[in-house]
């Protein structure tokens, strides 16, 4: 579960909303009562989700939303007339008289989107830098020239060397490069 940031001008319905979400096994990182102590809080965090309201004292919805990091969706509990024709996008919105339900509903459902982004985000390989391809490349080489290895086969070698000795491809080839005498 994702920490949630509770923001609301005032502190009553702050910890009200803070109340719902801890008796529903939600962890509540924070409550603050402006749009400043809410950035500070995410900050400290690495992804999470901010329940607020339309205005604060500092600054409105829409401006803490441009400020917010990476890793945060925003849900907005204010009056429809709020939230309606700001242009904000991928704000999830619910409309005051709110039920409890829906809260729970709407904060179980973005949950489940940053848990999905998440999980991509993982399974996304990991990007190289010049000098790590060029080591790789140096040892497959160097594979093909001593050990008359085709391209595949000095690649697959070095991929089978990683995975046995549950190293990344960088550092083995990094191993190769310095056994061969050419690190």
């Amino acid at each position: 579960m994702d920490n949630i940031v509770v923001a609301f001008p005032k502190l009553a319905n702050a910890q009200n909303i803070k109340k719902i979400l801890a008796q529903s096994g939600y962890p509540v990182a924070a409550v603050c009562t402006t749009g400043a102590q809410a950035l500070q809080n995410v900050n400290s965090l690495e992804s999470g989700i901010v329940v607020c309201g339309a205005r604060f004292v500092d600054m409105m919805y829409d401006e803490l939303y441009s400020y917010l990091p990476k890793g945060f969706q925003m849900l907005l509990v204010a009056s429809p007339a709020s939230f309606e024709n700001k242009g904000v996008d991928n704000l999830v919105c619910l409309a005051l008289p709110m039920k409890v339900h829906e809260l729970l509903q709407t904060v179980e459902m973005m949950e489940y989107t940053i848990a999905r982004r998440r999980k991509k985000m993982r399974q996304k390989p990991k990007e190289r830098s010049k000098e790590e391809v060029q080591q790789i490349e140096r040892a497959k080489a160097l594979l093909m020239e001593r050990n008359n290895m085709t391209e595949e086969e000095a690649h697959r070698y070095i991929q089978k060397r990683s995975m046995d000795n549950a190293t990344g491809l960088t550092e083995t080839a990094q191993m190769i490069l310095s056994l061969m005498g050419e690190a």
